[in-house]
């Protein structure tokens, strides 16, 4: 074994994914799922691997981290709320999970004395673009509750490097997108409507551009930054450097989909006023003279595994596309 990964958030999409990789590459790891009376472990339930030890709890309880870190050599936090319009109903919840459950992670992972500790960013901090591409020095825009709180999260984490020189990394990747994605974004959205069978598809605004990152090269992303020697303290982005439209996007799911649909605006999936981030399109110039990451997978491949797993009748299932997922 390589040494013994924890990944916070591995019940989810991104960290489901991640927690694969690690395995593949020949990591021990220790997979935190979401506490539930339930005993669910949402997207580990697919994961069988005798390297893998999975741990149900709760980030927001400082105690249960310090338990946590204790033995791990790398720490990958993901576990966040991410969905943006829930930040508008839910903000304290917002503040409670990605700052508070960052600060406890941090403080569990100096304890622990771990080799780095990858704390994961989003663009979204990144608000509309000023200047394109967009670099780590571009501005800080907080044009929602969640933005808000990862910029609160990243700078929490970076003063712990600079206060206890504790090896913190912010990876920002750019919007992933894959298999297992929740509804809450557009791509699986658009996907399960017209995979279930409906001719007018309800989105929000089609503006917007995104620079997508398909997920596996996100992962690869988490796994180079993790590894490269020297890199403390940095905010590094994992972007592709090109963007486009969610317009052209949904066109492009349509037309590999074979299906002629029409779009209709549903007002519930719009974005307040001065919320909405209509261009992101990231500047990958410093991953890639850091690190040998490279974006490896094209849009229309992506798009097209994407609708290859959701397509499957036994995923598809996991979904109602008849109700916004917010």
């Amino acid at each position: 074994m390589k040494g013994k990964a924890l990944v916070t958030g591995a019940d989810g999409f991104i960290g489901s994914h991640l927690t694969e990789l690690l395995l593949k590459e020949g990591y021990e790891v220790r997979a935190l799922s979401q506490y539930n009376s339930f005993n669910n472990w949402g997207w580990l339930e697919g994961i069988s691997h005798p390297a893998l030890e999975v741990v149900s709890g709760d980030v927001r309880d400082a105690s249960f981290c310090r338990e946590l870190a204790q033995g791990c050599d790398l720490i990958f936090h993901l576990a966040a709320l991410i969905a943006i319009p829930y930040s508008y109903a839910a903000p304290e919840s917002y503040v409670d999970t990605n700052i508070k459950g960052t600060l406890n992670i941090c403080q569990a992972a100096r304890a622990a004395g771990v080799k780095r500790l990858i704390v994961t960013s989003t663009s979204e901090v990144y608000g509309t673009a000023i200047e394109v591409p967009i670099s780590e020095h571009h501005p800080k825009q907080p044009q929602s509750p969640y933005s808000a709180t990862k910029i609160g999260a990243d700078a929490l984490a970076l003063s712990f490097y600079n206060a206890f020189e504790l090896p913190v990394v912010i990876a920002r990747p750019f919007n992933t997108y894959g298999p297992r994605q929740s509804a809450r974004a557009i791509i699986p959205t658009i996907i399960s409507q017209i995979a279930s069978g409906m001719k007018e598809i309800k989105v929000g605004d089609l503006r917007p551009t995104r620079d997508f990152n398909f997920v596996e090269d996100t992962c690869r992303g988490f796994l180079a930054l993790a590894l490269t020697p020297g890199i403390e303290g940095r905010e590094i982005n994992i972007a592709t450097g090109t963007e486009i439209s969610m317009g052209d996007t949904l066109q492009t799911i349509a037309e590999i989909m074979n299906e002629d649909v029409r779009y209709v605006t549903d007002p519930a999936r719009l974005r307040p006023e001065g919320s909405e981030v209509m261009q992101l399109c990231g500047d990958n110039r410093l991953i890639t003279s850091l690190t040998s990451w490279r974006p490896q997978v094209s849009l229309h491949e992506g798009l097209s595994r994407t609708v290859e797993w959701f397509t499957n009748p036994d995923n598809l299932k996991r979904y109602k596309p008849d109700i916004y997922n917010r």
